[in-house]
């Protein structure tokens, strides 16, 4: 099967010649491909956004798994979990990228005479927020957090998508989740701590990290213009 260049909403669209290792018409593939495509790059790009950090570049990411995708189509459709496949190919662009960045801003860091290199512990009372929160996790607690409870993805489901075993997906959940309740907790020197002796209001129950990232979940927070789920 030949695959169209001009990406994801390309092949979409663009008739192609030729028939797929398995036999299927290539107007059949395609319409396949479309209704693949239409179901869930919204759905590819929140998970893009989220193991970025960012917005910028999620779409482009996006794209770019989905092209990958028809690529492989002729394999990709007759697999058991075709968007477990794209969701696994959107977490390892996104780990290339990240892993660029990283080695771009040291390059940077490097001929500017700047000792940037060196991460500072992160200003707690500024990780109010989940998603910057998120972005201090190491990439592989980050990918089982938002998996697991910003997408409700099974334990068996994250692993079949990251490539690593469930104890792992276990493991690193559990950690992720721990380092995110640090991180989203109060401050040691909280100015709203009642001082020594007197009588302090128990204050509301804070949510824990699981219900604020399940907060991240389709219909429930927008995203950067990525709201929308796998249909």
């Amino acid at each position: 099967m030949s695959a169209p260049t001009d990406g994801p909403s390309a092949a979409a669209t663009t008739p192609t010649s030729g028939l797929p290792a398995d036999g299927l018409p290539a107007a059949d593939a395609q319409a396949e491909f479309r209704e693949f495509f239409e179901r869930h790059h919204a759905e590819l790009a929140r998970l893009a956004h989220l193991l970025l950090g960012s917005s910028d570049g999620a779409d482009d990411l996006a794209a770019d798994a989905l092209v990958a995708v028809w690529h492989r189509w002729d394999r990709v459709r007759v697999a058991e979990h075709p968007a477990a496949y794209a969701r696994g190919v959107v977490a390892n662009l996104a780990r290339s990228r990240i892993r660029s960045l990283v080695r771009e801003r040291r390059r940077v860091a490097l001929f500017s005479s700047e000792r940037s290199d060196r991460v500072d512990d992160p200003d707690v009372s500024a990780m109010v927020d989940v998603q910057a929160a998120l972005v201090r996790l190491p990439f592989r607690k980050r990918a089982c957090v938002v998996l697991r409870h910003a997408f409700d993805l099974s334990e068996r489901d994250t692993a079949r998508t990251l490539g690593i075993s469930v104890g792992t997906v276990k493991s690193q959940t559990s950690r992720g989740i721990a380092e995110l309740e640090r991180l989203l907790g109060p401050p040691d020197d909280d100015p709203e701590r009642p001082a020594a002796g007197t009588q302090a209001q128990a204050p509301p129950p804070a949510p824990s990290a699981q219900e604020t990232v399940r907060g991240l979940r389709p219909g429930r927070v927008g995203h950067a213009g990525h709201p929308g789920g796998n249909g």
